[in-house]
């Protein structure tokens, strides 16, 4: 005689219990973000430096600002003393241009906009003259969080702190 178990595991009452677990998670896990987030807002000192520590990654791991305006040693390293106040564009045209830069500006302690400007550029790519951005420089579309976190962190560069 054949027996039929029947596993709990497909019954409505456990698939209801079940899924009412994964939403307690879900919300400890956003509870969790959001108070992390109001104790950083409460901190304002804290919340720059998260902000500051963003635009750094930003900067230095996903933009890769350096390559064209950090200059670079004899032996092709970054010169770590003058980074990011501008540079030489290492880069060239695929074809003959006379709009191509020459000189990357420096973006270190006070970068050549207003804060406002700066956040404007990196969001739309377009400049305070209303032109987008010559290459080779990207035309950023970052977030205006991850805008305001690398002006942040480029303002917060001073000599001694390079």
């Amino acid at each position: 005689m054949m027996r039929m178990q029947l596993s709990h595991h497909r019954t409505p009452q456990y698939r209801l219990r079940a899924a009412a677990a994964v939403l307690l998670i879900i919300a400890g896990v956003c509870n969790a973000s959001w108070t992390q987030n109001a104790k950083q807002t409460a901190d304002p000192e804290k919340s720059h430096g998260s902000l500051v520590a963003r635009g750094k990654y930003i900067v230095e791991g996903v933009a890769v600002c350096a390559q064209c305006h950090t200059p670079r040693t004899s032996t092709g390293d970054f010169d770590r003393t003058k980074w990011l106040e501008g540079a030489p564009v290492g880069l060239r045209p695929a074809e003959p241009s006379t709009d191509w830069p020459l000189q990357a500006p420096r973006i270190a302690g006070t970068p050549p906009g207003s804060h406002a400007e700066m956040v404007t550029l990196l969001t739309t790519g377009v400049w305070r003259n209303g032109k987008p951005l010559r290459p080779p420089m990207p035309q950023f579309r970052m977030s205006r969080q991850d805008a305001e976190a690398v002006v942040a962190y480029l303002r917060s560069l001073t000599q001694s702190s390079r």
